[in-house]
């Protein structure tokens, strides 16, 4: 062991000796399993096959330690249930939470992730296209994306009732104004040189807009999309606290909870954390494909 490698591993005795001596056994435990995972992942970080097993390690680590000190400690399952015991939940409950999901993913995110950001790209044209929209519209969207959620997804239920159509409409309020906001900064970013070569041409403005201002615009375009993603999911789960049917995953959230079954609850947020990866994943790489020429896409690799 060389000096440099020798300092961080006293460092490392130290911590795991003042935990226990702080917390016993079972804390010292935990912290010589966190700095072993650590010591591991700061090696693979420094390789080039690091790429990957870095989070998935980190992850591995996190979870590997909230199932410990819940059985280390003994910590009531209504409090904070062991991942085993969330993932033994989801085995048994999944056609229920397969339910859910189709119910709040599929048919009310999606759907209100596609109007809304096929409403919003629409709009940031005719923003761009009009003055007077420009100095219409956009204070009006700014003035809804400033609305809470909680105080509009109750009248939006109200109106549209109280299946997945209200939470459609409750995405499409909240992914509406990011997207627009990065269509319309998207469509202003050609510069004027480009937009006067283009006239020199002779292009029209629906040409210039093909050719030149929509392939400009697409990094912040994804941008918007990407954002959207999170946003569509998570809208739909809080619409659902409000008045739904007797399937969705905020339903079952809200009433699990009630009855004190964090287990489930657990396994509802897991299956909605790994939907909402998956969402933004299949979006970047969408991205990727398409803007392969921007400069942040070539430096990734």
């Amino acid at each position: 062991m060389t000096r440099a490698q020798a300092i961080p591993a006293a460092v490392a005795l130290a911590a795991v000796l003042a935990a226990t001596a702080m917390g016993g056994w079972r804390a010292g435990l935990i912290v010589a399993v966190w700095l072993g995972a650590w010591a591991v992942n700061a090696r693979l970080a420094a390789s080039a096959r690091g790429r990957l097993a870095v989070p998935a390690l980190f992850g591995l680590t996190l979870v590997l330690l909230w199932e410990m000190a819940t059985r280390l400690y003994a910590v009531p399952p209504v409090i904070l249930p062991p991942p085993t015991a969330i993932l033994a939940r989801l085995a048994t409950g999944l056609p229920v939470i397969w339910g859910d999901f189709v119910q709040t993913f599929v048919k009310g995110a999606l759907s209100g992730y596609a109007i809304g950001c096929s409403a919003a790209l629409a709009a940031a044209i005719a923003i761009d296209r009009s003055p007077f929209l420009t100095r219409g519209l956009l204070p009006v969207g700014n003035f809804v994306a400033a609305l809470p959620i909680v105080g509009i997804a109750p009248i939006l239920v109200m109106w549209f009732g109280f299946d997945w159509q209200s939470k459609a409409a409750v995405v499409v309020v909240m992914v509406f104004f990011p997207m627009l906001v990065n269509t319309v900064e998207g469509l202003r970013a050609a510069t004027a040189m480009q937009r006067d070569q283009m006239r020199t041409w002779s292009a029209g403005y629906w040409q210039e807009l093909r050719y030149l201002r929509l392939p400009v615009a697409m990094p912040f375009i994804f941008n918007g999309l990407k954002i959207s993603t999170t946003l569509a999911l998570i809208g739909a789960i809080v619409a659902e606290f409000f008045g739904s049917p007797i399937r969705g995953m905020g339903f079952r959230i809200s009433t699990e909870v009630g009855r004190l079954g964090l287990d489930m609850v657990w396994a509802v947020i897991v299956v909605a954390a790994l939907a909402g990866s998956a969402f933004y994943g299949i979006v970047a790489a969408v991205e990727k494909r398409v803007t392969f020429w921007h400069p942040s896409q070539r430096n990734r690799g």
